[in-house]
C-alpha cells in the first residue's frame, strides 16, 4: 500500500499507512511539545467476548457500570491503527449506536460503521454502514453521531445524523458531510455538503477543514468544525448552521488565536443546568509552554464564542488534562469532560469557575480521544455516563481496540475526588 500521512484537523494526529510509523517534520506545523504529546501510547484492553444483538431492546437488567467492554477490533492486516476516534449516542428505544474511523484495506473505500447494543452498551454487533455515496473517495476522518430533538426541513425529530469528512485515499482534499437516518440506523441517506477544504495534512498554510459537532437549537442545525482556510490563521474554529439540512449559512468565526501559528481544534458544546453554554477545545501551540492545554468557554449565545474568554482547565490536584476534549452536562448541572492524556474524567459544577474542576479517575482506557454521553435506563430519569474509546494513534500491538464502559457519576463522592 502507498504510504500517506493522515492527520487530524488540530495537527494532533499523524502516522503513515504502510508497515511503519512515521512523523511530519517540526517545520510541519507541529510544537515539540506536542510530537512528544501524540508518542505516547498505552496498552489496549484484552477483547471480551461479543455476541449478537437483535432488534429487541434488552434492558431487564438495566444499567450497571463497567469499563472497558468489547466493541470491536479489526483484522491484522488492516492498516494500523486499524481504528480510531470513537463516537456514540443513546436513541430514543434506548439502544445505543456506535462508530469510529475505520482503517480498512482499499479498495473498496473506507466508512463509517454502524454498530448498536441493547444491552445499554455490554454487547455489540454491526448494524448497518455509512457509506460515501458522493464522491466516491470514502468517509474517513472524525465521525459524528447526533439524534434530532426537532423538525429540520423533511427530517423529523428523532432523525439519526452522521457527519464526517470525506478524504480520498490521496488525502488531496476534505469535505465535511452530513448523512441521516430515518430508521434508527438502519440506513443512511445522503442530506448536504457542509464545508470544503483543501489537503488533509495540518499544515500551516494548507486549507483543511476537520472535526465537525453537531447541535441543534430553535429550529437549526449547526455544524462547529475546525477550519485551516482563513490565511490569516493557522486554524481556527467556526460554525456554520442551516434550517432544512440542504443549505447552510456563512462560516461564523467561534475561536481564533493571538498568533498565525495557534491551532485551536476539536470544538465541543453542551449546555449548563443554568441556561448558559460550555464550549471545549484543545490548543496546539499555546504559549503557555504547557503541551496542548485544554480550554473553556462560557457564552449565553451557543452561536456566539468568539469574544468570550478562555480558561484553561486546571483541577486541583494539579492535573494538566492536554489535547481532544469532549464535554457533557448532565441534568443535575454535573460537567464532565475527557481528554487524550488521562484515563481520569475532569468534573465541575454547574458555575463551571475556573477553580471548580476536580479530577475523577476511572477505569476505561485513555484513547486518542474518548466520547462522553450521558445514557438512561427506559422509562427512567438516572443518567449515567458512556464513554466510548476508538484507541490511541499508536497502539502498543499495532492494532486498537474500540472499548465501551458506563459510569454512575452520581454516585462519585468526594473521596473519588483526587484533591
Amino acid at each position: 500500500m502507498v504510504g500517506l500521512i493522515k492527520l487530524l484537523s488540530s495537527g494532533s494526529l499523524f502516522f503513515q499507512l504502510g508497515t511503519s510509523a512515521s512523523f511530519p517534520k517540526r517545520g510541519d506545523g507541529l510544537s515539540s511539545s506536542w510530537a512528544a504529546w501524540t508518542t505516547s501510547s498505552a496498552a489496549v484492553p484484552a477483547p471480551s467476548q461479543v455476541s449478537d444483538n437483535d432488534n429487541n431492546i434488552n434492558d431487564s437488567g438495566g444499567i450497571t457500570p463497567f469499563d472497558n467492554a468489547f466493541v470491536f477490533r479489526s483484522s491484522d492486516d488492516w492498516t494500523p491503527p486499524g481504528t480510531m476516534y470513537g463516537r456514540s449516542i443513546q436513541l430514543n428505544d434506548s439502544s445505543i449506536l456506535a462508530t469510529w474511523e475505520n482503517y480498512s484495506p482499499e479498495p473498496p473505500q473506507v466508512y463509517f460503521p454502524i454498530y448498536r447494543s441493547t444491552d445499554y452498551g455490554r454487547m455489540w454487533s454491526e448494524y448497518s454502514r455509512v457509506q460515501d455515496t458522493q464522491r466516491g473517495f470514502g468517509l474517513r476522518y472524525q465521525p459524528h453521531l447526533y439524534v434530532l430533538p426537532g423538525q429540520l426541513g423533511d427530517l423529523p425529530a428523532g432523525t439519526v445524523l452522521c457527519s464526517g469528512s470525506a478524504i480520498p485515499t490521496d488525502l488531496s482534499s476534505t469535505h465535511i458531510e452530513l448523512y441521516a437516518s430515518r430508521d434508527q440506523g438502519q440506513s443512511w441517506e445522503f442530506v448536504s455538503h457542509v464545508a470544503d477544504g483543501g489537503e488533509a495534512l495540518p499544515n500551516n498554510g494548507l486549507t483543511p477543514v476537520w472535526e465537525p459537532f453537531l447541535f441543534y437549537d430553535n429550529g437549526a442545525l449547526t455544524v462547529f468544525y475546525s477550519d485551516q482556510r482563513d490565511p490569516a490563521y493557522g486554524q481556527k474554529l467556526v460554525h456554520q448552521t442551516s434550517t432544512n439540512g440542504l443549505s447552510w449559512g456563512p462560516v461564523v468565526n467561534d475561536v481564533r488565536g493571538s498568533n498565525y501559528t495557534d491551532r485551536p481544534g476539536m470544538p465541543t458544546i453542551a449546555q449548563l443546568k443554568n441556561g448558559y453554554w460550555i464550549m471545549t477545545y484543545e490548543f496546539v501551540n499555546d504559549p503557555c509552554n504547557c503541551g496542548v492545554p485544554v480550554y473553556y468557554r462560557i457564552s449565553d449565545d451557543p452561536l456566539s464564542w468568539d469574544d468570550k474568554e478562555p480558561t484553561w482547565i486546571r483541577p486541583s490536584d494539579g492535573t494538566n488534562p492536554e489535547g481532544t476534549p469532549y464535554v457533557v452536562v448532565a441534568n443535575d448541572g454535573t460537567i464532565m469532560v475527557s481528554s487524550h492524556t488521562e484515563s481520569a474524567v475532569f468534573v465541575n459544577n454547574e458555575d463551571a469557575s475556573a477553580d471548580g474542576w476536580r479530577t475523577v479517575e476511572i477505569a476505561q482506557k485513555r484513547s486518542y480521544t474518548r466520547a462522553l454521553g450521558l445514557i438512561t435506563e427506559a422509562g427512567k430519569d438516572k443518567q449515567y455516563l458512556s464513554i466510548i474509546s476508538g484507541g490511541l494513534f499508536n497502539p502498543v500491538d499495532a492494532i486498537n481496540t474500540v472499548t465501551f464502559g458506563v459510569e454512575d457519576f452520581e454516585a462519585w463522592s468526594s473521596s473519588d475526588y483526587q484533591v
